[in-house]
């Protein structure tokens, strides 16, 4: 929480002072990975140089259709990590084996863009993929066939803003990295170029 509080306030003033903080990744970016991308991805334009569009964190809690309680705790847990307020994901058909009725609520969902976005990537590397318990890195294959990474994590414990004496229950995410690359290749490379801790296999 200390370090939602920090980010807020800095945020606060410099809304105040009418300037502000540049994203580290984003700065990063403009001034050295895209034009070094550019030159390994051979392309002719510097617009054609993928970027993040956005990222998707999307937090599914099954046992909700027993326990309405849940949702709520998805949901707070959920806007501590993203710094914005979830929404609400529900079923869209009903499944008897599962007792699950169309519109019943089944997880929550944040969707962050611009400085956002960037902000969190740049938490999600410097702070949280290192506390994942016995890591080994992530798989380069999870793609989607457009550039757009996708992973999951088992525990929102590893952000250092959960406060692990106020969680309700450990729970599970998946994060989608959306991006303007038009293939695989090119989202690897720009994901690798900030560091990304992709496991190496043998080919």
């Amino acid at each position: 929480m200390a370090a939602t509080t920090t980010t807020t306030t800095t945020a606060t003033a410099a809304t105040a002072t009418g300037t502000a903080t540049r994203p580290r990744l984003k700065q990063r970016y403009d001034d050295t990975v895209r034009a070094e991308l550019k030159e390994s991805l051979g392309l002719d334009n510097i617009m054609e140089v993928p970027r993040l569009s956005k990222i998707v964190i999307n937090m599914g809690v099954g046992r909700a259709t027993q326990q309405k309680s849940l949702i709520e705790g998805a949901m707070r847990d959920l806007e501590i990590i993203a710094g914005q307020k979830p929404v609400v994901t529900r079923a869209k058909k009903s499944i008897a084996s599962f007792k699950l009725r169309e519109g019943q609520e089944i997880g929550a969902k944040v969707t962050l863009r611009g400085d956002r976005a960037w902000e969190f990537l740049d938490r999600l590397l410097a702070m949280a993929i290192p506390r994942i318990r016995d890591f080994r890195g992530l798989s380069p294959r999870s793609f989607d066939g457009h550039g757009n990474y996708t992973f999951g994590v088992t525990e929102q414990l590893i952000f250092p803003e959960i406060d692990y004496d106020r969680i309700d229950t450990t729970r599970g995410m998946d994060i989608t990295i959306a991006t303007t690359a038009r293939t695989d290749d090119e989202g690897r490379a720009l994901l690798a170029a900030f560091g990304f801790p992709f496991r190496q296999e043998n080919q």
